[in-house]
């Protein structure tokens, strides 16, 4: 069971050395970065094709960022090498049987007197730089910590990431804060949500296999990780990478600058306490975070026994997702109340929830067809939607296939499915940017229409007397509001919160002390939404298109 793109920018060091003089050669900034210009000057000296450097780039920045960092600049060359040698440059290449390790450097023309002539001017203009591996971080770290951060010049957006917290800065940040939509919503965001590496959550009831999951594919245990058929994982544990094996509390973790998780502060400590951080070294985790749950509880004491909201923490990590598991076991189909809210809570996220019904290799192929019959009854009657969810079958742990039970057609059922679940894990990395601008959008289309809601509130207001009561009045009347925000605005339905939801916070709110509505700031989203994000995404496309 490999993921990963482990085999990216593996090379000798006698290799490496070469690469690392080159690449720092063609950064032109020092930022640690190859841009799509930087790109042109440098490849151009290969003298291959356009259109073979066109899928050079395309196939080296898999995850469209819109740049290449040292790993994606040393497997650019191997495919420019190929290339020089005939080779047909593709994505397939990977599974191939190419020896990347031993791939040659590529011919550059011309690149040795250039680099020469670099050193030269760099030793007569002073001790700056000496040609060291130094990676300097990009800029757009201080960003959201300087005071002075609405001027943020052009220049030093140097990805596509980088250009989402520029906007994010300048245009949609003073729409939340100025409207409280981090009371409402969702926290303001950080540079570490827009940095975090893509997340993969497993929901499930206990016992479904969840931890025995992430284990199988790390093929190795964690720390932290506890497995048996009761409730065993009573926290949430996020399993990342780090440089040895550790597990950090859920308090520390909150309030470091460089992870993404200072939103879960607003559950308090009865949250923190039953939540951990297990960082352990492994290739796979370098690109994909996990995110293990506590097993959903049956009857009262889901919400009665647990000193969180449990629903709100799933909804706040099923937004910050790539991909949500929900784990089924053959034994226990049954949705019950409280699995059913937390599924509701999965609300907006439809697209990336996935099912998996494990140990499927404990029952027989007919009661198999039963099971996968009831399993789809089951969902069709929790997620509201007219499409059929994509449902993988299945045994995940590290135990061969009971082929007593499935017999031979079973364990090739089960094979194809695994393959199936694996691509769909292999191709977050490469979603993750276009998942971080769809998140980006959603969430400048959902900040929209909550300034147009709390600036509708204001104006409803009387100046002078009865405030109070026509404060209650708005508030039992929340949806009919919502409705004429929503005619008056020309918005679509159904990008509206849910009425329930937001009466609960406005009810501590004094509307006499909302903003009125700014129409500046609403046209400078529109204007991001419908001019600033297809120009950043035109500016840091493949260079050769």
């Amino acid at each position: 069971m490999e993921i990963g793109t482990g085999r990216i920018g593996s090379c000798s060091k006698e290799h490496q050395k070469i690469y690392q003089e080159w690449f720092n050669f063609a950064d032109s900034d020092n930022d640690g970065r190859i841009t799509g210009s930087d790109a042109i000057k440098f490849f151009g000296i290969s003298n291959l094709s356009r259109q073979d450097l066109k899928q050079v780039w395309a196939t080296a920045d898999s995850k469209r960022q819109g740049y290449l960092g040292f790993k994606e600049f040393v497997f650019a060359m191997q495919l420019v090498s190929l290339a020089q040698d005939g080779r047909e440059i593709s994505h397939d290449l990977l599974n191939g049987d190419v020896d990347f390790e031993n791939v040659k450097p590529p011919v550059m023309e011309g690149l040795d007197t250039l680099i020469m002539k670099k050193k030269q001017s760099s030793k007569s203009s002073g001790p700056d730089s000496n040609g060291s591996s130094t990676m300097q971080t990009s800029p757009a770290a201080q960003w959201f910590s300087s005071k002075s951060s609405k001027k943020i010049s052009l220049s030093s957006v140097t990805s596509i990431v980088d250009g989402l917290k520029r906007l994010y800065i300048q245009k949609l940040k003073p729409l939340e804060v100025t409207y409280c939509f981090n009371d409402f919503v969702s926290p303001l965001l950080r540079n570490s949500d827009f940095d975090a590496k893509p997340m993969v959550m497993l929901l499930g009831q206990y016992s479904t296999g969840k931890t025995t999951f992430i284990k199988h594919l790390l093929k190795s245990s964690y720390p932290g990780a506890h497995i048996g058929p009761e409730p065993t994982t009573d926290r949430f544990v996020v399993v990342m990478s780090g440089t040895d094996e550790r597990s950090v509390p859920g308090n520390t973790i909150a309030v470091q600058a460089d992870m993404p998780f200072s939103g879960l502060t607003t559950f308090g400590t009865a949250f923190l306490s039953k939540f951990e951080c297990s960082q352990m070294p492994h290739p796979l985790l370098e690109h994909i975070t996990f995110v293990d749950t506590p097993g959903v509880l049956s009857g009262e004491k889901q919400r009665t026994q647990r000193a969180y909201d449990f629903t709100g923490v799933t909804s706040w990590f099923a937004s910050k997702c790539d991909l949500i598991l929900l784990l089924f076991d053959p034994h226990k189909l049954d949705v019950s109340d409280e699995f059913k809210r937390v599924i509701y809570s999965l609300r907006g996220h439809d697209d990336k929830i996935r099912v998996v019904l494990n140990k499927a290799d404990q029952i027989d192929t007919q009661q198999l067809m039963r099971v996968y019959g009831a399993l789809m009854w089951s969902l069709g009657k929790v997620l509201n939607t007219p499409e059929v969810v994509r449902v993988y079958i299945g045994s995940f742990n590290d135990k061969p296939v009971n082929e007593a039970a499935t017999g031979p057609i079973g364990k090739e059922l089960f094979e194809k499915e695994q393959e199936d679940l694996l691509a769909d894990l292999k191709d977050i990395p490469k979603k993750a940017c276009d998942r971080r601008i769809n998140e980006f959008v959603k969430r400048a289309r959902a900040a929209k229409i909550h300034a147009h809601i709390i600036g509708h509130l204001k104006k409803e207001m009387p100046s002078m007397m009865g405030k109070a009561k026509a404060q209650q009045r708005l508030i039992d009347n929340l949806a009919d509001e919502f409705g004429k925000v929503q005619r008056d605005h020309y918005l679509p339905p159904g990008d509206f919160p849910n009425v329930e939801q937001f009466k609960e916070v406005l009810s501590g709110y004094n509307f006499d002390k909302f903003e009125k509505l700014k129409p500046k700031m609403i046209q400078a989203v529109d204007d991001m939404l419908g001019y600033d994000i297809p120009e950043l995404l035109k500016t840091f496309r493949n260079p050769y298109d």
